[in-house]
């Protein structure tokens, strides 16, 4: 009967993650909810348990960059034979373009990575950054501001950089990697629908790169159960990430990101008040 709940428990996670990771709404501040309220318990002791957790939220994240392969990888293999010269230069110079604007934080992450950890991963910095950023939405909504860049081949080198310099913030927990680039590209004049899709290009190299560094930091023993509520996560991730991106660029291209600054901001207002309560930590 444990490992039954654990699996519905764990497939109710990777659902979360694969929502939170693409909407800019922070899959970190969700899944902290989830761990206090519904904690994975598959061993006996708690620190294993704990160790556990570190490793189950990394590899469900993992289901949802599978899912950003998957949907978009005719857009970024350049290596199909379908593909003429003119395509296929075109697909390395995005992917020049991706890793230009994934060095900044990944080289952050590999200094900061277990600071960040230690210090930062406190339900009132991720409450804050929920709300700060969910302030930023509703804010940049209302400028009003030129649209010259509508796909991603138009992103300049700079402009790249730039978006990459900016998911550095994203090591902060709460800020929400997708939210965070979606807001520099905005900012930088690219439709919505284009910020968006750079924000999940980008989240290939940094977050595949992010989870493998954290799982070979990692040294916990697996039994079968836990291999197996690893997979029911992974796989629910996966699942709803597809259908999750596929709404969520077929939603922007009709609505701003308004609603989403709204809910991040409630989402941070009962996370303090939780917080203060006791109810999480």
């Amino acid at each position: 009967m444990t490992l039954v709940w654990n699996l519905i428990k764990s497939l109710i996670y990777g659902i979360v993650q694969g929502i939170t990771e693409w909407l800019p709404i922070s899959s970190t501040g969700h899944l902290l909810l989830m761990n206090n309220f519904m904690p994975l318990r598959v061993f006996a002791d708690q620190a294993s348990n704990e160790a556990f957790w570190e490793m189950y939220s990394v590899v469900i994240q993992l289901g949802s960059i599978l899912a950003v392969m998957l949907l978009f990888i005719r857009r970024l293999n350049p290596f199909s034979r379908k593909l003429n010269d003119k395509s296929r230069n075109g697909i390395l110079r995005t992917w020049i373009k991706i890793l230009l604007a994934t060095f900044p934080a990944a080289l952050a992450g590999v200094f900061l990575d277990d600071w960040i950890d230690a210090k930062m991963h406190s339900v009132y910095v991720i409450a804050a950054a929920l709300i700060v950023y969910g302030i930023l939405f509703i804010l940049i909504e209302k400028m009003q501001r030129p649209v010259t860049v509508k796909n991603t081949r138009q992103i300049t080198y700079q402009s790249a950089l730039i978006t990459g310099l900016a998911q550095m913030l994203a090591l902060i927990p709460g800020t929400s990697r997708s939210g965070v680039t979606i807001l520099a590209g905005t900012l930088q004049g690219y439709n919505r629908t284009t910020a968006a899709e750079f924000s999940f290009f980008m989240a290939i190299p940094v977050m595949f790169g992010a989870g493998l560094l954290k799982l070979l930091k990692m040294r916990i023993a697996l039994n079968t159960a836990a291999v197996v509520i690893l997979l029911a996560g992974l796989v629910s991730a996966f699942i709803v990430s597809v259908l999750v991106i596929r709404q969520m660029l077929s939603y922007i291209r009709r609505n701003d990101f308004t609603l989403f600054g709204y809910y991040r901001i409630a989402l941070g207002i009962m996370m303090l008040v939780f917080a203060m309560l006791h109810f999480v930590e």
